[in-house]
């Protein structure tokens, strides 16, 4: 999140910080609700132990560092991190995989930088990566969005799966789960197929809906209205939302007007994975994000370049957690030289 105010401090208080981090959970509700009616019983339980380890971990971390409990976990900010990170991961995680992350998210990444306010890289996708690298099989636990095949998973299959490692008596794991539309099309035209095969394709096919992938055109949609509410609210600065967004269309329509056949559409781009929750909730963080104004711009549109390069030829399906992390790298040199000059100092480039 990236408070409107472009002015330090940032964090003025504690009760001001949990007040914007209720209004990002509030704005998260919807697009939340679209996961779990698409996706199935598993976001819930990604929820859960998300909140629950990064809550336990967060309180841990305190008292080690010999820090007051209260005001840091309620503040909200564990609690954001956990959702965020909850919701970025495939739903049939095991339980071993999201605990994993949120430990990494927050006792690696925030606490030992120094905490909330120390920290260069964006804890949740810190947490993010580090399972993504090492545990690749595990994060393509998709399922199957509903009105496609035979849908999710019930609630007991899911536990089974979840807590267990346990795949129904029948089955196995590839027919319970489905690759994303991204990783579809990625890896299908790698095999020299055009995309219209792909979205004609009596298997591929039934992932695809009017624009993007079934379901996906819906969560992406009302994280973009939750998004739209927080910049009405003051929570978070259009700046760099708008940069990501619009680079990522800007780069995503040149390639696809070169070669419809090989290269998405940009509709495509913008309404598929976690394009919209990265642009309103993840690359907006007030500690990593750049603090300048040309900063914010130059830094969202980094994020949709090295997004596109990732989807389109790197070796993961959905790159927005490393461009976040390489961009995280690159901001004390985007503030130090987008820095507005003080009105009446001579130019320092003079």
């Amino acid at each position: 999140m990236l408070f409107s105010k472009a002015n330090s401090p940032y964090l003025t208080n504690n009760s001001n910080v949990q007040s914007l981090m209720l209004k990002v959970l509030y704005a998260l509700i919807p697009g939340s609700i679209a996961m779990f009616w698409f996706f199935g019983w598993g976001v819930l339980f990604n929820l859960v132990i998300a909140i629950s380890v990064c809550m336990v971990s967060e309180a841990v971390m305190l008292k080690a560092r010999s820090r007051p409990l209260k005001p840091a976990l309620s503040d909200g900010s564990a609690l954001v991190t956990a959702c965020l990170l909850a919701l970025a991961l495939p739903p049939l995680a095991p339980w071993w995989l999201t605990t994993i992350a949120s430990l990494f998210a927050i006792v690696v990444a925030k606490h030992l930088y120094g905490g909330l306010g120390f920290n260069p890289f964006n804890p949740a996708m810190v947490g993010y990566v580090v399972v993504m690298i090492s545990f690749p099989r595990e994060m393509t636990y998709w399922t199957p969005p509903m009105g496609v095949a035979d849908g999710w998973p019930g609630l007991m299959d899911t536990i089974s799966l979840v807590f267990g490692n346990t795949v129904p008596e029948g089955q196995n794991i590839d027919a319970i789960t489905m690759a994303t539309p991204i990783d579809t099309l990625k890896t299908q035209i790698n095999l020299e197929y055009d995309i219209e095969y792909v979205r004609a394709h009596r298997v591929y096919g039934e992932l695809f809906g009017y624009v993007t992938g079934i379901g996906w055109e819906w969560v992406n949609g009302l994280y973009l209205l939750g998004g739209i509410w927080l910049i009405r609210q003051g929570v978070i600065d259009k700046r760099i939302p708008l940069a990501f967004l619009i680079s990522l269309i800007l780069i995503a329509n040149f390639f696809a007007v070169v070669d419809y056949a090989s290269y998405s559409s940009a509709l495509f781009h913008t309404l598929s994975g976690g394009t919209m929750l990265a642009a309103f909730f993840i690359i907006t963080d007030p500690v990593t994000a750049s603090t300048t104004p040309r900063g914010r711009i130059i830094y969202g549109a980094g994020i949709a370049a090295i997004t596109y390069i990732i989807r389109t030829w790197g070796g993961y399906p959905d790159g927005i957690a490393f461009a976040v992390l390489l961009m995280n790298m690159t901001v004390p040199l985007l503030d130090h030289y987008t820095k507005p000059r003080t009105y009446g100092a001579p130019d320092r480039h003079s």
